[in-house]
């Protein structure tokens, strides 16, 4: 193997060259290791970590996930049927098919929240009334 930077050698990557790699921060990485989201790396005889290109796949794989909204149960769950591929497409689909009506319901919270959010801002005009309408609402709900 040739040697692209002083991170990498044959025996792996050391966790910044991973990090960068993945665009996942060290301290994420740490994390998934600690709650078994990533298996542990063997390690130097100095202590370092040292991960490998399974562990490069894995991380990306999390980080899409992430960056799609899984959470991390789902993401533990998606994790274990890609791990065994025994199982039946219709678990990864039923994965994601509560994600995705979890997406739609925020999605749908938000456009209500924006509406009444508009109606406020609205309300207000240029800013110019002697009481705010946007703080009056607030101040009313929040005594509700």
């Amino acid at each position: 193997m040739v040697r692209t930077n002083l991170h990498e050698d044959a025996r792996g990557f050391s966790i910044g060259a991973v990090s960068r790699r993945a665009s996942v921060k060290i301290e994420t990485i740490r994390y998934y290791e600690r709650i078994a989201l990533l298996a542990s790396p063997d390690r130097t005889e100095g202590g370092h970590r040292v991960y490998g290109s399974s562990h490069l796949l894995r991380l990306n794989f999390v980080r899409r996930a992430r960056d799609l909204g899984f959470t991390i149960e789902e993401i533990r769950a998606l994790l274990k049927l890609a791990d065994s591929r025994d199982q039946p497409c219709a678990d990864v689909h039923k994965v994601a098919s509560h994600h995705l009506a979890d997406v739609r319901a925020k999605l749908a919270a938000l456009q209500t929240i924006e509406g009444v959010l508009a109606k406020m801002v609205d309300q207000c005009g240029t800013g110019a009334l002697p009481e705010c309408p946007l703080l009056e609402a607030l101040l009313e709900s929040a005594q509700a």
